[in-house]
């Protein structure tokens, strides 16, 4: 991937993670831009990079879409994997779901040790971001609130721009 795109798309997998720890919702604009950048980056490869990452992408919306209707995964999420495996070769988007897969272990493995944090009411002025932040998730996990599982995608997607296959 050019690098101008890939750091394009490397600040949107950020946005999204980030409003999604914060709101539970990943931005329609980010998932449009990610898929645009994506189409126009693939039909620079030529019409046939294009398709094939299309159909792997369909295929991957379609997996997606049985795991969203049995509630297993969220909307948003739904579509920022869709967009982002438009941008990626085949062999990409199946290495983008494995390091999803991959750190959505962890991040579950970190929100069950967040479930044993014991509650305690914020001080302003106090407690640094990321102590506000564990704080806040450790009384959303308190009321089982869900995983903000735009974390685990943006990951997986990182890790994807950042070391690509030979594809």
């Amino acid at each position: 991937m050019a690098v101008p795109f890939t750091l394009f798309v490397l600040g949107l997998l950020l946005i999204a993670a980030w409003h999604d720890l914060a709101t539970r919702t990943i931005p329609d604009t980010v998932c449009l831009l990610i898929a645009a950048t994506g189409i126009l980056l693939r039909a620079q490869q030529g019409p046939r990079a294009l398709v094939v990452s299309a159909g792997a992408a369909a295929l991957l919306f379609l997996l997606l879409l049985f795991l969203f209707a049995r509630g297993l995964i969220g909307g948003g999420d739904v579509k920022i994997m869709t967009a982002l495996a438009i941008a990626l070769p085949p062999l990409d988007s199946y290495r983008f779901v494995a390091a999803t897969v991959m750190a959505g272990g962890v991040l579950g493995i970190a929100y069950l040790l967040l479930s044993f944090r014991p509650r305690r009411p914020l001080r302003p002025g106090r407690v640094s971001l990321l102590g506000r932040i564990a704080a806040i998730e450790s009384r959303r996990i308190g009321r089982r609130g869900p995983l903000p599982y735009g974390i685990a995608i943006a990951a997986g997607g990182v890790f994807v721009l950042l070391f690509p296959g030979n594809a």
